[in-house]
């Protein structure tokens, strides 16, 4: 099997790659070739046996998306995006990555002969908007509130309709905000979600922007690479013409993730919590939605942490190489 990984240097996909690097499969089945590109050159790990190739170059730059079906990968995962604090602050950047990409990418593999591979979308709670009910299933009606979720509502919608007409195989996963994301904050407006928390298993200070009483869905990094390695592989007939599912996660407020982390890690690290409001901030999240029934994935096999402790004891196993702070088992 042939995988390609757009977006390979991003988190995701960057442990998607080193995953099957290690191992040489995905989800059990071998995988003999890597495709990684990414604005930034990704890099491709060294224990990896089979042929890869990396590349840095922008999804919506006429050529880039033919470049990549050179080799016709048999999966093919969309993980580039431009993300929702950036496409908000810039409007044509966000239109151009997050949906005139991805349309030339889906255009690339129809254009292309006797080729249909299975692609992996990687889509966002944001397709939903406000007013919420109590659960949100994937009935659903989609009403973004921002740029970054209209453009991944369109991106779903595309992918829909050339599954529907057999250019290829789709299968949508709206991921949970990934907590806790490692390295250095991005700009995605849920960013501060992994801050409080990563920073202060670091010993390091910790800004809040948003009232304790927020909630939000929540799976871990772990979790977010299973959830492509299923999809790589999964029966999609099941699907029918529905190929976008919201992922099975944990609904956490902020008051429970604080909590989670002093059970963990101590009163030491929730004292590194510094409460600095951020209306703009507060007014992006004010309209995502906080609570999912997400039996559909589930009846398909999708799987997640559930609890918010668990979700700490994935990043300190994987990030920290320990299970407690204090680096005891």
């Amino acid at each position: 099997m042939h995988i390609a990984i757009i977006g390979a240097a991003g988190m995701i996909g960057r442990k998607l790659a080193e995953r099957i690097a290690r191992t040489g499969a995905i989800a059990g089945q071998a995988v003999d070739a890597l495709t990684l590109v990414d604005v930034i050159a990704p890099e491709v790990a060294a224990d990896f046996d089979g042929p890869r190739t990396a590349f840095a170059a922008d999804l919506s730059d006429p050529g880039t998306a033919d470049r990549i079906l050179a080799e016709r990968p048999d999966v093919i995962v969309h993980l580039a995006a431009v993300v929702s604090g950036e496409a908000e602050a810039d409007f044509d950047k966000g239109y151009r990555v997050n949906l005139d990409g991805t349309r030339a990418l889906f255009e690339a593999i129809r254009m292309a002969e006797n080729y249909a591979p299975r692609v992996i979308y990687a889509s966002s709670l944001a397709v939903f908007g406000a007013p919420f009910p109590p659960r949100i299933g994937d009935d659903f009606h989609l009403t973004p509130l921002t740029s970054y979720g209209a453009q991944k509502a369109m991106g779903e919608l595309l992918l829909d309709d050339y599954t529907r007409r057999g250019f290829f195989d789709g299968v949508g996963i709206r991921f949970p905000t990934i907590c806790i994301r490692p390295g250095k904050p991005n700009k995605a407006a849920s960013s501060f979600f992994s801050g409080i928390l990563r920073e202060p298993l670091n010993g390091q200070e910790a800004i809040l922007p948003v009232a304790d009483d927020v909630r939000h869905w929540f799976a871990s990094a772990r979790t977010a690479v299973g959830f492509i390695e299923h999809a790589a592989t999964m029966e999609t007939a099941p699907l029918g013409t529905r190929r976008n599912m919201t992922m099975p996660g944990v609904s956490a407020t902020v008051a429970d993730q604080i909590a989670a982390l002093r059970d963990v890690a101590g009163d030491s690290a929730v004292a590194l919590i510094r409460r600095v409001p951020d209306p703009a901030i507060a007014g992006i999240v004010a309209g995502w939605p906080r609570d999912f029934d997400t039996a559909r994935a589930h009846e398909m096999g999708f799987r997640a942490e559930t609890s918010f402790r668990e979700i700490i004891e994935v990043y300190l196993e994987d990030e920290m190489g320990k299970t407690r702070p204090d680096g005891g088992p």
